[in-house]
């Protein structure tokens, strides 16, 4: 359910914005690199360091089989995630598709070029899909509760 979005009520003083949210889809991408478990850890492992953010533990790779929960859209591939001080990355790898999904999500603002050009090296898509959002444009300044 989407809620309509509302002018914050009080001070602007009492609210910052919280994060910083980008999505990269990469089409047409040759299926080697899809399928490629070490190039998928290799590029969650060193992109944090590259925007400089910090890793809480190394990457988190699981090869998944085709989802019959997804209608179909699932044909398997890998998903891999960092979680960082400044919150996660995560990819999705469609190999038989050609297709990866990233997000890069941070409390603090990065290089959103710097990411996009570091996933387009690596996957080689012949084409992009980039979208970036604000997350959390009311996050309180202070703590609310005890």
């Amino acid at each position: 359910m989407q809620k309509k979005k509302s002018a914050p009520s009080g001070n602007k003083d009492e609210f910052v914005q919280f994060g910083y949210h980008l999505t990269i889809d990469l089409y047409g991408c040759p299926k080697a690199p899809l399928e490629d478990l070490q190039l998928c850890y290799d590029a969650l492992n060193t992109l944090p360091e590259k925007l400089g953010m910090h890793k809480l533990i190394p990457p988190y790779m699981i090869p998944a089989g085709s989802n019959l929960h997804t209608g179909g859209k699932d044909p398997g591939g890998i998903t891999g995630m960092v979680i960082i001080a400044e919150s996660h990355i995560s990819i999705h790898t469609f190999a038989k598709r050609g297709f990866i999904s990233i997000d890069v999500y941070s409390c603090k603002p990065f290089d959103q070029a710097a990411a996009v050009a570091h996933f387009e090296t690596l996957f080689k898509p012949t084409e992009s899909e980039v979208h970036f959002l604000n997350r959390g444009e009311r996050y309180p300044v202070k703590d609310i509760h005890d």
